[in-house]
Formats: structure tokens, C-alpha cells, sequence
């Protein structure tokens, strides 16, 4: 077994939950009634996104992806 790091974004959605994605996987994205079960189906996701990249013989990305908040004063 490998460890593999990824960054996931969380965004709340207005009517209740969270949509979460991870950028480095295109496509890998899912959704939790609350945080703590949308990090699970996230991990899920991942997980699958993995074994099927594997399944196919693709390559599994690595991550470059750099994170700055900004603070913008208009």
C-alpha cells in the first residue's frame, strides 16, 4: 500500500452541506450533508479514483498545487 496526499477544496453549498473536490484528480468530486461526511465520501471518491487509474494502467497524479490566501482590499 502507498500513501498518497491530496488537497481537497470544501465549499458550503446555501441550502445545507458541502461540495468537495480535489483538484489534482479531474472530475473527483462528491458531497456531504456535514463536514465530517463529506471528508468520508471524499476519501471514498479518492480511493476509488485511484483503484480505477490503477485497474486501467494510467498514471496516478502527484499534486503541485500551491494554496495562498489573499487578502484584497477594492
Amino acid at each position: 500500500m502507498r500513501i498518497y496526499n491530496y488537497t481537497v477544496i470544501f465549499e458550503k453549498e446555501e441550502d445545507g452541506g458541502y461540495h468537495v473536490f480535489c483538484p489534482a484528480l479531474p472530475g473527483c468530486h462528491t458531497q456531504g450533508e456535514t463536514f465530517d461526511k463529506a471528508i468520508k465520501n471524499i476519501v471514498d471518491a479518492i480511493k476509488l479514483y485511484i483503484e480505477s487509474l490503477k485497474a486501467h494502467r494510467e498514471p496516478i497524479p502527484e499534486e503541485d498545487i500551491t494554496i495562498k490566501p489573499l487578502r484584497i482590499t477594492v
